[in-house]
């Protein structure tokens, strides 16, 4: 049974709690709200979770922020969208903000690695523990199957996610026309994509350019953090506004601090104009997230409930599954490299599918001390 009444309290403290254990990047996040949203309060069925998943890998921004406002707008209206959306990014922005105040203070960064030694294979663990019910609703037929085999291995083979996430719904609404051209009224399909803005020239750092660069970021980044940091070397480091090293110490903090990878974008407003440009950064680069998702929520249902946008949605669903277990195979490979961190993974994923129940901070927090323990080993 789906709970519908949901205080604005409760919103909050869910997903502040989320954005405060929230590592791993988006795959664990998304995984981590679907335990805590469909598996432990019912908020919301699997189905409607997975077509709110695929809404959100049709627009720009980060995906596991989106799903926050998603949720939000959900359970909470407007409020809701707000709140839930907000009290995700914060923690990882408070955090990230600190940090940042260490760099400019001290010039380096603190010494945490032993304990992401542990976080990450730990990681590895929630997401296949969440994935696994979502794969099994998401593959319908084997038409579906076969589309998150094509979409698993065009990842493999580095092909771009928004071309696979489109390609699986285009695919799956020209095989659908094929079996019955004459019951179905193909009219065009847009994306919700924006065209990307000229090229900005940047002459001086002032914090009304640093506010059009991020929001202009925010606006049309499809893809993952890496390719958040493609864009920040291209406006801010070939300019002159950020050195590499600051670009490379950035990408360090939104590594190993909780939520959002685009909270890495507080560190770097802060290190070129204090904490005016911190602020002004980040409204920027999450504005565009929660204008997008206001827009797309309430149509949702409504490509549901059409039998071709249906269609559309299914496969966008089963492409967005397929694209996280690439990137949990791929956190794999560069995560589990010893006997102590497949040691983790192995005892994490024991705990993730054996004790379904178990909050997954207990998880995060049991393999960043695990991870600490045994780098002394």
């Amino acid at each position: 049974m789906v709970e519908n009444n949901i205080s604005i309290r409760e919103l909050a403290k869910l997903f502040f709690k989320l954005g405060v254990i929230g590592f791993g990047g988006p795959a664990a996040h998304i995984a981590m709200m679907q335990d805590e949203v469909v598996t432990k309060r019912r908020w919301l069925t699997d189905q409607h979770f997975l077509d709110l998943m695929g809404a959100t890998n049709l627009i720009p921004g980060p995906n596991s922020t989106e799903m926050a406002i998603h949720i939000g707008r959900e359970k909470g209206g407007w409020k809701g969208l707000i709140v839930a959306g907000l009290c995700f990014i914060i923690p990882a922005v408070f955090i990230t903000g600190i940090f940042a105040w260490l760099y400019k203070k001290y010039g380096q960064l603190p010494e945490i690695q032993p304990f992401v030694y542990g976080i990450k294979p730990a990681i590895i663990a929630i997401i296949l523990g969440a994935i696994f019910p979502l794969a099994k609703k998401s593959f319908k037929s084997v038409e579906l199957i076969f589309l998150a085999i094509l979409v698993l291995i065009g990842a493999f083979c580095n092909i771009n996610e928004i071309y696979l996430m489109f390609g699986a719904g285009f695919l799956a609404l020209t095989l659908t026309y094929i079996r019955s051209p004459k019951s179905h009224d193909i009219h065009s399909f847009v994306p919700l994509a924006l065209v990307p803005f000229g090229s900005t020239s940047i002459l001086a750092a002032s914090n009304t350019k640093l506010f059009w660069i991020f929001l202009k970021i925010g606006s049309i980044l499809y893809g993952s953090g890496y390719v958040l940091f493609a864009f920040l070397d291209a406006e801010l480091v070939s300019t002159g506004i950020l050195s590499r090293q600051q670009l490379i110490d950035a990408i360090a903090v939104g590594q190993f601090t909780p939520g959002p990878v685009f909270s890495s974008v507080t560190f770097i407003g802060y290190q070129i104009n204090g904490w005016a440009g911190a602020v002004i950064s980040t409204v920027a680069i999450f504005l565009p997230s929660f204008v997008f998702v206001a827009i797309l929520n309430p149509l949702v249902k409504k490509m549901r409930n059409s039998h071709l946008f249906s269609t559309f949605l299914d496969a966008v669903n089963v492409a967005s599954v397929a694209l996280i277990v690439a990137i949990c195979i791929e956190m794999g490979r560069d995560t589990i490299s010893d006997w102590r961190t497949i040691l983790i993974a192995i005892v994490s994923i024991i705990f993730a599918f054996g004790y379904r129940k178990l909050n997954s901070a207990f998880i995060v927090v049991g393999g960043a001390v695990f991870g600490w323990m045994l780098s002394m080993v």
